[in-house]
């Protein structure tokens, strides 16, 4: 692995144990029942753990991520899948490096997507109303826009329960944070070590990340949907359709245009 963009090579590894179909199942239901789409933009798609099976499904996606690297990996994944894993009737991924601030595609889709906590990387009320516009513009009339963020009560929970530690043959971790009250906003430090696979003494590579996440109020969040032009929006707690509580570790947002 080269020293650029190695994070993005250990990433599907470290998120293994994340729930990816539950992303996909609370999707489907909401689909259900608001109308379901020929063609998705997963923004802020990562290595592609959400959209490949979306296309498998039959969808026409637009992966879109930030990170070029991410978005090598993922296309590494597409590309790989043999033909048996593909029914006849997939669909397909153009992978896009944009901003979700300001994405763009060749035609209006039918819904949008943002799981994974990505709208939590938008530190500042301005980059958040700016991402809510431009899903609007990108939707097709009556399309949809379903996304999740972490609760202001998970970060805290975050910097209570720090440091994380993983210590495993292949990877191994340190991971910190600090908490700023005032802003609702976590700073996650991570060391890494991945085994490099390419190597031929099988060494250890170093990584080390920052990412920072900011909370919002759920109301916020709800009235800034509706400015932005949405004309319902819906809030739900924890991959079911069900009233966030102060326990409640994500919010799950169902937007309609």
């Amino acid at each position: 692995m080269q020293a650029y963009g190695q994070f993005a090579f250990v990433y599907d590894r470290l998120m293994e144990d994340m729930p990816y179909p539950d992303w996909i199942r609370f999707a489907s239901e909401a689909w259900s029942k608001l109308g379901e789409p020929k063609v998705v933009a997963d923004l802020g798609c990562g290595t592609g753990s959400i959209a490949i099976p979306l296309a498998q499904a039959g969808k026409q996606v637009y992966a879109i991520d930030l990170a070029a690297d991410m978005l090598t990996v993922g296309r590494a994944k597409w590309e790989s899948l043999p033909q048996r894993a593909l029914p006849a009737d997939a669909g397909s991924i153009q992978w896009l490096q944009q901003d979700m601030r300001e994405w763009e595609v060749p035609e209006p889709v039918d819904a949008a997507i943002s799981f994974c906590d990505c709208v939590n990387y938008l530190t500042e009320p301005a980059d958040v109303e700016a991402a809510f516009r431009a899903t609007w513009a990108a939707l097709k009339p009556g399309g949809t826009f379903l996304f999740d963020v972490h609760a202001p009560s998970q970060l805290e929970r975050y910097a209570e329960e720090q440091p994380f530690t993983l210590d495993e043959r292949d990877v191994a971790y340190i991971w910190t944070s600090s908490y700023d009250e005032d802003r609702l906003e976590i700073e996650h430090q991570l060391t890494i070590f991945a085994r490099d696979a390419e190597a031929e003494d099988a060494k250890y590579v170093r990584i080390e990340e920052t990412h920072v996440q900011r909370a919002y109020d759920r109301h916020w969040l709800q009235d800034a949907l509706y400015e932005a032009g949405f004309s319902k929006v819906d809030c739900y707690a924890d991959f079911a359709f069900e009233a966030p509580n102060p326990g409640s570790e994500r919010l799950f947002f169902v937007c309609v245009k």
